[in-house]
C-alpha cells in the first residue's frame, strides 16, 4: 500500500511537471512535429521519445556539462549521453584532434599515423596485448563474439538476466519461467535466440556452474557490475567464481566495459584485478566519437592468426565495417587516452561522487523513503529498494516506471537531467563542486514532494 501511495503522489507531481516543461519550451515543442521533420516519430532515433517529457528537449549547445534548448533553458546534463560524453561534451583535446584530422583523410581504410600510439596506449591503459577498432560497441561485443566462436569451435553464448550489450541480437534475451526467450519488445525478430543463447540469474554460481557444465558455451558476456537494470554489484567472490568456472569449462570471458569505465583509470577490469580473455569498450573512449574497442589476450591472438591462415584470407571474415580504425577515430582515441582520460579527471570525478552519493543517502533517510544508493565509481543509481539489489528479479520488483518519471521530470525542471530508462547519475570531471551540490538540492527537494504528499495521505 505504501508503494501505491506513493505512485499516486508521483502521478500527479508528473501532471504538474509536465505543465511546467511545457510552458518553458513552446520552440522545443515546434521543433518536434513529425510531418515537417522527415524522421519517424519526429527524431533521429525513435527511443528519443522514452523520455518522461511531453514532447522531447531539443538540445541548441553542450558544452562540458551544460546544455542549452532552443527556449533557453540551460541544464546541468549528469546524463552525459548515458556514459558516451563521461568526460564532458566537447573535451578540448578531441576538438581539437577533430580539427586537425582532415588533413590524414577522414577514412582511408590504411592505419594512421596515429595508430602505432594508440596501440601502445590501450595495451598500457587496459592489460590485454592485442586490439581492434569498432564504431560501437554493440559492433565491437558483435565481433568479440564472432572471435569467441571461432575459437573454442562452439556456438552457444552466456549473458546475465537484465543485460544489454548494445543492439546484439545474441544479447537481446529474457529469463521467464527458467527459459531464455527473445526479448518480447523486438521488432522484426524471426528465430528463437534461445537457441544459441543461455540467459542466467547475476550472482548465482550454482547457475553459472551448470550452464557451463555442458561444455558447449563459447563465451560469458558480461558487464562486471550490471548497470541495465537499475545497478546490481557483483556478490563478494563471484567474479573468481566467474573466472574459475570458464576456464574450467573451456569457455572465454568477454568483459563489456563500456559503463563501468566509470569505476577508475583503466576501467573496473584493471581496478580490480579482473582476469578477461576479451573485452569491449564504447561510448566514451573516443570523448563521444562514434568509436569502440576490444581486445584479447595473446592466446586468441595466436589461434585467430592460424584460423585466419586456414581460410582464405581476406577481409570478408564478419569482423569489422569500412568506417572502422578510421583516422578520424584514431585521431580522437589519442587525443581521449592522452590528454582526456587521465587519473586527474578520475580523481575529480570520484570525489563529486562522493559528495552527490553522501547528499543522496541523506536525502532519502531525511525523507523517510526505504531507497539505497548504488555506485560504481563516478556512476551513481537511485534504487528504490531498502536493500542493495542481487540480480535482475529483484531489481524489477523494486523498479517503478511512475515514481523514476515523476523524478525525472521534476529534476529536469529544476535544472538537471537524469539518465532516462533508470536512475542514473554518472559525474563528469567537468562538474563542480557547485554544480555537484545543487543536484543533490534538488534531487533533496524532488523527494521531499514526494514524501510530504505521501505522509499527508
Amino acid at each position: 500500500m505504501e508503494r501505491a501511495n506513493l505512485e499516486a503522489r508521483a502521478r500527479a507531481l508528473i501532471e504538474a511537471e509536465a505543465e511546467v516543461f511545457r510552458a518553458r519550451r513552446p520552440r522545443c515543442a515546434a521543433a518536434h512535429d513529425e510531418a515537417s521533420s522527415g524522421f519517424f516519430d519526429g527524431v533521429p532515433q525513435h527511443w528519443m521519445l522514452d523520455w518522461p517529457t511531453p514532447f522531447p528537449l531539443v538540445v541548441d549547445q553542450a558544452s562540458g556539462v551544460e546544455l542549452v534548448d532552443l527556449d533557453g533553458n540551460r541544464i546541468v546534463d549528469v546524463c552525459l549521453g548515458d556514459t558516451g560524453a563521461m568526460f564532458g561534451h566537447g573535451p578540448a583535446p578531441v576538438l581539437e584532434a577533430l580539427k586537425n584530422a582532415g588533413t590524414r583523410g577522414l577514412t582511408t581504410m590504411l592505419p594512421s599515423s596515429d595508430a602505432q600510439v594508440v596501440g601502445r596506449l590501450l595495451v598500457e591503459r587496459f592489460g590485454l596485448p592485442r586490439w581492434q577498432l569498432g564504431a560501437t560497441a554493440s559492433d565491437a561485443n558483435r565481433f568479440a563474439i564472432r572471435v569467441a566462436r571461432a575459437v573454442t569451435g562452439r556456438a552457444k553464448l552466456l549473458v546475465f538476466d537484465g543485460c544489454y550489450h548494445g543492439a546484439v541480437d545474441d544479447t537481446l534475451v529474457d529469463l521467464v519461467d527458467g527459459k531464455t526467450i527473445s526479448r518480447r519488445n523486438l521488432l522484426g525478430q524471426v528465430r528463437d535466440l534461445g537457441e544459441l543463447t543461455v540467459s542466467i540469474p547475476f550472482n548465482d554460481e550454482a547457475a553459472l556452474a551448470k550452464a557451463l557444465a555442458a561444455n558447449d558455451i563459447a563465451c560469458v558476456l558480461t558487464e562486471p557490475v550490471m548497470t541495465n537494470c537499475g545497478m546490481i554489484p557483483p556478490a563478494p567472490g563471484f567474479h573468481d567464481a566467474l573466472r574459475r568456472l570458464t576456464r574450467e569449462a573451456g569457455t572465454l570471458l568477454l568483459i563489456d566495459e563500456t559503463h563501468t569505465i566509470s569505476t577508475g583509470l583503466g576501467g573496473y577490469t584493471k581496478v580490480h584485478g579482473l582476469e578477461p580473455d576479451l573485452i569491449v569498450m564504447g561510448k566514451p573512449i573516443g570523448g563521444g566519437v562514434p568509436v569502440s574497442v576490444w581486445g584479447m589476450t595473446q592466446a586468441i591472438s595466436d589461434r585467430l592468426h592460424v584460423i585466419r591462415r586456414e581460410q582464405s584470407g581476406h577481409g570478408h571474415s564478419g569482423i569489422g565495417t569500412t568506417l572502422s580504425g578510421s583516422a578520424l577515430q584514431l585521431a580522437c582515441l589519442r587525443a581521449c587516452l592522452e590528454h582526456v582520460m587521465t587519473e586527474d579527471a578520475y580523481a575529480k570525478m570520484q570525489a563529486n561522487a562522493d559528495r552527490i552519493e553522501a547528499g543522496f543517502k541523506a536525502a532519502i533517510a531525511a525523507a523517510g523513503l526505504d531507497w539505497t544508493v548504488s555506485r560504481v565509481g563516478a556512476r551513481l543509481e537511485v534504487v528504490f529498494s531498502a536493500v542493495p539489489v542481487k540480480n535482475a528479479a529483484e531489481a524489477r520488483a523494486a523498479a517503478s516506471d511512475t515514481i523514476e518519471a515523476a523524478l525525472h521530470l521534476s529534476m529536469l525542471n529544476l535544472g538537471y537531467l537524469l539518465t532516462p530508462f533508470h536512475n542514473m547519475v554518472l559525474v563528469s570531471p567537468a562538474l563542480s563542486e557547485k554544480q555537484a551540490d545543487g543536484l543533490v538540492d534538488a534531487f533533496s527537494t524532488v523527494i521531499g514532494r514526494l514524501a510530504e504528499r505521501r505522509a499527508a495521505a
